[in-house]
């Protein structure tokens, strides 16, 4: 962290591990930016004077650090550090009436900024489960080495459409109409069920990252073949609804009431 402070100001890192000490440094040690905020909990450095292409070797060197982390944690710490470097840094506050509105609009700006980084990883689909009917139009006319996988695929062709139907009945719409509307086209053209009308996705701004609907294909593919392959699954035994007994009290209370009102 501080070799990415020194890069970015053209400063020095003073430290015994290098054979540098602070008595011995020097102005020509100190870094320079055209603002710096502190406070308590952050630091800002704004227009450092460092060396592009010096700093964009320190980018390519953490990098390299990033390929070859094995921890979720430290890459995500290391990607943080490249874009303080790069420049691609953003403060986002989030702020409303109450805290369980502000809690609502804080997950989802965070949805939205995984969203955004899962797209800058491996670019983005068209939403809206348009992506997914192109897929299965792609490995329709699959045919499996024996009826199992035939079943299998016909089972995935379904999975895939799923999404989609979801979308639409959500909306209060007919899934099967607009689901063969939107098979009939190619490419990026869906149905918004916001406006309620076909286009091209894309061109709407529905969105979706690519590894995100890739990774839920995968994913739900893995738990359906370990279904399968274990011929069981845990669940949760359903559960009798209990008496009502306030109900039945009020039902004897008005019984006694209408036998007595009579006398």
């Amino acid at each position: 962290m501080l070799q990415d402070i020194a890069t970015l100001t053209a400063g020095t890192v003073i430290s015994e591990e290098i054979g540098l000490e602070l008595e011995k440094a020097t102005l020509e040690d100190l870094g320079q930016a055209k603002r710096v905020v502190i406070n308590k909990d952050t630091t800002i450095i704004i227009d450092g004077v460092g060396d592009e292409a010096t700093i964009q070797g320190r980018v390519a060197q953490i990098r390299q650090q990033i390929e070859e982390a094995t921890s979720d944690y430290d890459r995500e710490k290391l990607q943080e550090r490249v874009a303080k470097l790069a420049g691609g840094v953003a403060v986002i506050k989030v702020g409303a009436a109450t805290e369980v509105e502000m809690k609502e609009k804080k997950a989802r700006v965070e949805d939205a900024l995984h969203a955004t980084r899962a797209a800058v990883e491996e670019g983005v689909v068209a939403g809206g489960g348009v992506a997914l009917i192109r897929v299965a139009g792609k490995i329709a006319a699959l045919k499996g080495d024996n009826e199992d996988q035939n079943v299998g695929i016909k089972v995935a062709l379904r999975a895939m459409e799923a999404p989609l139907r979801q979308i639409v009945v959500n909306a209060g719409e007919e899934a099967s109409v607009i689901a063969n509307q939107v098979k009939a086209g190619e490419g990026s053209y869906g149905y918004n069920a916001y406006s309620e009308e076909y286009g091209d996705m894309i061109a709407m701004g529905i969105l979706d990252p690519t590894k995100v609907t890739r990774s839920a294909l995968q994913y739900a593919a893995s738990v359906a073949g370990l279904m399968i392959t274990t011929e069981c699954m845990v669940t949760d035994l359903p559960k009798a609804d209990a008496p009502d007994l306030g109900a039945a009290a009020a039902w004897v209370a008005w019984v006694a009431y209408a036998q007595y009102s009579d006398l």
